[in-house]
């Protein structure tokens, strides 16, 4: 199955992630509670009293950060921009350090963790997809989300609205990929279709299953975006990737989603020669070509 859906701004702004919009400005996560405050000068002064000392000079600054958002937000809405999520479910299982997709005649080579606390695995993402041994019927999740390419790129010749363009649709991308993530869960695969979270516990993961994004700890390969690319086609989504597996726009994700509930976020840590080796020979490169795509 593969979907592609485009949701409008007021559907992703319920799933907007504003700790992390806030941080992205060096400001800290706690200032996302604005969030939460009813827009009026008694309730936003009420805010800005609720933090103390130096704090109270960075919640006035977040507090214009967050009126100057919500301006573009209604701009941006009025215009019907919107953020667009592919997501394909396919079957898979896991051979060692790889997940097949059979469907597609595909495979996705996977790094294992070499560094991990006593007493804990060294855990590999294939680990959370039934070998084709078991005989179970398994499935994963391949996605890719991005903005309207030019929403990062409004107020080319104004510094401050451009960065402010740039963090929202990256926040607008990231939304996307949560809500279209809520769908496949509870509708498009349906593993979890009793789920019944609210936003704020869907915003801390508290969901089964995971959605590891390519450049994350625990999938540290760029150079999967190429594979990812061939299987979602990234370029009628509107995204092109550089040499260097980077997505363009900025404001785009990918990766993928494992529904096992045992699933969880971990790092592959460093990456010792002989692991380099083997897993350059998985993925039919040379290790030096390799190795400037591991982040």
């Amino acid at each position: 199955m593969t979907r592609t859906t485009h949701f409008t701004i007021p559907e992703l702004l319920p799933l907007v992630s504003w700790g992390y919009f806030f941080h992205a400005w060096s400001l800290g996560t706690s200032f996302a509670s604005i969030a939460q405050v009813h827009d009026c000068p008694a309730c936003t002064a009420g805010w800005i009293r609720s933090f103390s000392g130096e704090q109270q000079k960075q919640a006035r600054t977040a507090l214009g950060l967050w009126h100057d958002a919500q301006e573009q937000l209604r701009r941006w809405a009025a215009e019907g921009r919107t953020a667009s999520c592919r997501v394909m479910i396919e079957r898979a299982w896991s051979e060692d350090e790889d997940i097949v997709l059979p469907d597609l005649n595909a495979r996705l080579p996977l790094l294992r963790s070499q560094q991990m606390a006593a007493g804990e695995p060294s855990l590999c993402l294939a680990d959370f997809v039934a070998p084709r041994q078991s005989g179970i019927d398994d499935r994963i999740g391949l996605f890719a989300s991005t903005t309207e390419p030019d929403m990062e790129q409004c107020f080319a010749d104004d510094p401050y609205r451009h960065l402010l363009a740039q963090t929202l649709a990256d926040r607008l991308a990231e939304a996307a990929a949560e809500l279209a993530h809520m769908k496949v869960r509870r509708e498009w695969w349906g593993y979890a279709a009793d789920e019944r979270l609210t936003i704020p516990q869907m915003l801390a993961a508290q969901y089964q299953g995971i959605r590891p994004a390519v450049g994350y700890p625990s999938l540290p390969d760029q150079s999967l975006n190429f594979l990812l690319s061939e299987l979602l086609d990234f370029p009628s989504l509107g995204i092109r990737l550089t040499e260097n597996g980077a997505m363009m726009p900025h404001a785009s994700t990918s990766g993928l989603m494992l529904a096992h509930p045992q699933a969880r976020y971990f790092s592959v840590g460093p990456i010792g020669e002989d692991q380099l080796r083997d897993y350059a020979r998985r993925r039919g490169m040379e290790p030096d070509a390799l190795r400037r795509f591991l982040v």
